[in-house]
Order: C-alpha cells, then sequence, then structure tokens
C-alpha cells in the first residue's frame, strides 16, 4: 500500500469517526447533543402537543431591529402565543436563541444575541412561565438563517428563536 492510499484510508476514517456520535442523546431534546433531529422526533404538525405545532402554527421566532433586543407589538403577541401553549404544556424544556445578522464584530454580535435571548426569557418569564424551564444561548451572527449582504437576510437573521423540547 503506498502512502497516497494511506493517507485516503486515514482520511476516511476520521470523517467517519467525526459523524460518530458517543454520548447518545435525545433527538427530542436540542441540549443533548444529538446528532440531528428527525421529522417524527418533532410530531405531526397538526397535534397541537406537538413540537412541530409549536414551531409551525404558534410560531418560534421574534425578530428585531437593527442593534435592539427591544420587543415590536408583533413579537410581543407571538410571545404571548407561545407563553399560552408553554403554559399549556408545562413538561416541556425551554432553550431560548439569541442571534445576531452579519454586520458587527463577533464579540458584540453574542452580547446583542445574549441580550435579544434574555429579553424573550423575560417576557415569557412575565406571562408566567416558570423560569426554571427556560434556559438561554447566544449564537450571535455565528448561525444565520439567511447568507447574503442584502436587507432582507439581516432582518431575518436578526431574530430569537424558542426551541422547545421533552
Amino acid at each position: 500500500m503506498n502512502l497516497t492510499t494511506k493517507a485516503i484510508l486515514l482520511v476516511a476514517a476520521l470523517a467517519l469517526a467525526a459523524c460518530n456520535n458517543p454520548r447518545g442523546g435525545d433527538f427530542n431534546d436540542p441540549l443533548s447533543g444529538s446528532g440531528g433531529i428527525t421529522s417524527s422526533a418533532l410530531g405531526d404538525p397538526n397535534d397541537p402537543t406537538s413540537i412541530a405545532y409549536f414551531n409551525q402554527t404558534i410560531g418560534d421566532t421574534v425578530n428585531f431591529t437593527v442593534d435592539s433586543s427591544d420587543l415590536s407589538a408583533q413579537a410581543q403577541t407571538i410571545l404571548r402565543t407561545q407563553a399560552v401553549w408553554l403554559n399549556r404544556f408545562p413538561t416541556y424544556q425551554i432553550l431560548i436563541e439569541g442571534h445576531a445578522d452579519e454586520r458587527g464584530t463577533r464579540e458584540y454580535n453574542v452580547a446583542l444575541g445574549a441580550r435579544r435571548a434574555a429579553r424573550v426569557q423575560q417576557f415569557l418569564i412575565a406571562e408566567g412561565v416558570s423560569a426554571s424551564r427556560i434556559r438561554t444561548v447566544s449564537y450571535g451572527k455565528e448561525r444565520p438563517v439567511e447568507v447574503c449582504a442584502e436587507q432582507r437576510c439581516w432582518d431575518a437573521n436578526r431574530r430569537a428563536v424558542t426551541a422547545v423540547s421533552r
């Protein structure tokens, strides 16, 4: 076996090892380190008790204006609807993800995402959702839903996402 063949085999073995998830994990729990989410883990979008229903019907995302963590009237309406659903189904855990658009430094955007997640958390708690169920994380500009240097992308990326899990 020549050196090139050995190198290819080594790279293939490392690639396969990287795909392995030795910790296991619950696909319903975004906090567990699972390898992915299947549509069956989210449930039926027509079932009002499912994560898919929450994501699609209730709405899991609120958007923000530039350099702000203030909640618009539309965001408050979405969050009130989320709070009603979350209070009705208290077994779900909540992770609020704060995001920012690509402009600005990494440090600034992580701090801004944290403020956005904290603001959503405060609002949900004020609406009766137990604080013990809620965790927050800021991804700053690291996880965009749209990638382009246009206003529509920046608008979509300035957001907080409420991720629920059992």
